[in-house]
């Protein structure tokens, strides 16, 4: 192994997971999966930028992965339940599995760069209390469905 300067890693090919309508909703986030460049299996790190008017993900909870982000660079709007707060440089914040749903959006004009750090528990299933989804993470990776179980 070597050591990489982060900012080269590649972006992610695929820039969501989330079948349409909601991939889309994605546009303006570019994830570097710096876990993956590394071949690490228990837990991702992930650089990533959001642009202005970006969105980090849907409103969304895990039921058994804890996740943490750590904001390096401008000023992410956190939603998470109630909660509206601003996040800058130095801030961070960790969302334990089952708690409060929560995403980052960037409100600003600049781009804004933060670290997130998640474990990869088989097994999860991630509820989005707004949008007609559901996920559930087995053993080739997540499996979106509607609410109902029909799949997309």
């Amino acid at each position: 192994m070597k050591p990489v300067v982060a900012a080269d890693v590649d972006p992610r090919t695929k820039p969501s997971n989330y079948p349409e309508p909601f991939a889309s909703r994605m546009r303006g986030r570019v994830k570097r999966q710096l876990g993956d460049v590394f071949g690490l299996t228990n837990f991702g790190v992930n650089l990533t930028t959001l642009d202005a008017g970006a969105v980090s993900a849907l409103q969304h909870r895990h039921s058994l992965q804890d996740e943490f982000v750590f904001v390096l660079e401008g000023e992410v709007t956190l939603i998470m339940g109630d909660v509206v707060e601003t996040l800058g440089p130095g801030s961070c914040i960790g969302f334990p599995a089952g708690g409060a749903s929560h995403h980052l959006e960037n409100r600003g004009t600049d781009p804004a760069v933060y670290l997130e750090v998640g474990d990869r528990t088989e097994g999860d299933a991630v509820s989005y209390p707004a949008d007609d989804l559901q996920a559930a993470k087995g053993a080739k990776g997540w499996v979106f469905t509607h609410k109902d179980g029909t799949p997309y």
